[in-house]
């Protein structure tokens, strides 16, 4: 799909297979419906007075031919009571545009709706708006073999029209960066875990690289994590005949001395829970479980091709959690990179174990932040259900801005309580602390572990179990949270 920004358009003079306009409740027309209503001697009025369609939300009329109007199709959506008229409410109505066109022999769309956004709000929702297309039209078919019977899209070309002289085409680049960010990563996460294994994801990681010289890619193996006394990470990979790898991504789009911000994700790429096993009901679904280090794959892409100004480094944390005979057994001890020893009184929480360490090796960069990004436990999902992340930091001004950045890109988190009381829970009697707090408070205690391997840094950590993905009908990757990464990175790059 090939995104464009329009200013100075005509809606009733542009040449397009469907322009798309907005109609508010009561019948109230937007600045273009007006426009094509008076080239067409009042067709939209007339249209509207028959009673079949109104301007609430969620509804839409397509009408064919007009005359005096270029385009061959005018779509009608409804975008509910005017005062109340919000990025959400255009971001909602775009979706539903692209939904209604989905199927029909529309080439090139020019679309207003986005016009009729206030100043303060526009740039967000053309960026915005241009995510919902593309969210509309993915499909993930690499794995099926009658692909001739897949209907193709024929959309090209999906243009944003203002009559106004507002420039947003840079908001218009990002959002077609973001959302082919969100392809990336909901590729890798849709992938099987027989096909996306951690040398999978390193070979994605160089390929990325290869591609772009202001982006360094470089893999750790195992010797070399045992060299550099990852034994919490090892203790994880060291079940499966995958070898882990720790993948690090090196993005250096400001100056050279500045320091970079991190994102760290979990790449487990199959999780069985390890000698701790899973339930077998929706075991496949833990081949999402390697989300959080796709999000920063995607988010990289997304980086790339912003060349926003500013430097990043991301850890991909890769492993599989396997059931064999080398496997950790619940009551094992093992040692950090940070000298911290562990006592694994669960395998199924290996998340944090090689997250640890990938925290640790971080250090290094003398990042400014550092967020990392995990489908780390089910308790999320109890507590914030499968609409918004949970986040929990060290740092409230990091925290804060993590927080406005999700708003902002309509992919939210909410903050929930971390503090020494919590800590008590992953004491162990024969280690420095355990991998598990019991079941109660069970987010905030796997954040607590991460946090006494966080302490030199700005820090924040979201755990997207309950975002990452959907069951049902609907299984697949979300391709979240990389808009609320990317509009992180935007702001401070800003």
């Amino acid at each position: 799909m090939n995104y464009q920004f329009q200013t100075h358009a005509q809606a009733a003079q542009v040449n397009a297979d469907c322009v798309v306009v907005g109609i508010y409740k009561s019948n109230e027309l937007s600045a273009a419906a007006q426009e094509l209503n008076t080239a067409s001697s009042g067709a939209i009025t007339e249209h509207l007075e028959l009673g079949d369609f109104s301007g609430d939300k969620q509804r839409f009329s397509m009408l064919y031919q007009l005359p005096g109007v270029a385009a061959k199709r005018v779509l009608l959506v409804g975008l509910g009571e005017r005062d109340k008229l919000n990025v959400d409410t255009l971001v909602q109505a775009t979706h539903l545009a692209a939904a209604s066109l989905k199927a029909t022999k529309t080439h090139q769309v020019v679309s207003f709706l986005t016009d009729e956004a206030a100043q303060e709000i526009a740039e967000n929702a053309v960026r915005q708006s241009v995510v919902a297309v593309a969210d509309t039209f993915y499909s993930f078919n690499d794995f099926k073999s009658n692909k001739e019977d897949i209907p193709a899209p024929n959309l090209e070309n999906w243009i944003f029209a203002h009559h106004t002289e507002a420039n947003l085409e840079i908001a218009t680049r990002q959002g077609a960066a973001i959302a082919e960010g969100m392809k990336l990563c909901r590729d890798l996460a849709n992938s099987p875990g027989n096909q996306c294994t951690p040398t999978y994801l390193a070979k994605t990681a160089l390929k990325l690289g290869h591609s772009q010289a202001n982006l360094e890619v470089e893999v750790l193996e195992e010797a070399h994590m045992a060299e550099l006394g990852m034994g919490s990470f090892l203790s994880v990979s060291k079940g499966s005949e995958e070898p882990g790898k720790m993948i690090i991504l090196h993005y250096k789009g400001g100056q050279a001395e500045d320091a970079p911000v991190a994102l760290v994700g979990k790449g487990i790429t199959f999780d069985t829970g390890g000698i701790s096993l899973k339930p077998g009901a929706a075991m496949d679904e833990m081949k999402f479980d390697m989300t959080g280090a796709a999000s920063v794959l995607g988010t990289f892409a997304a980086c790339v091709a912003m060349q926003l100004p500013i430097n990043v480094i991301g850890v991909l944390a890769a492993a599989e959690n396997m059931p064999s005979g080398k496997a950790s057994k619940p009551g094992d001890i093992v040692t950090s990179m940070a000298g911290k020893t562990i006592e694994i009184l669960n395998t199924d929480a290996e998340g944090r174990l090689v997250l640890c360490d990938a925290l640790t090796y971080v250090e290094r960069y003398q990042p400014k932040a550092v967020i990392d990004i995990a489908t780390l436990t089910g308790a999320c999902i109890t507590a914030l259900g499968h609409h918004i992340s949970g986040l929990l930091s060290n740092n409230d001004e990091l925290a804060n801005e993590v927080l406005a950045a999700g708003k902002q890109a309509n992919d939210e988190a909410w903050r929930l309580p971390m503090g020494e009381k919590y800590q008590d829970q992953l004491k162990s009697n024969f280690a420095d602390m355990a991998n598990i707090g019991g079941p109660p408070a069970g987010t905030i205690t796997a954040a607590c572990f991460l946090a006494r391997f966080t302490e030199s840094y700005p820090w924040v950590h979201l755990d997207i179990a309950g975002t990452a993905w959907k069951s049902g009908a609907a299984k697949g990757s979300t391709g979240r949270p990389v808009p609320l990464l990317c509009q992180w990175l935007i702001n401070r790059a800003q």
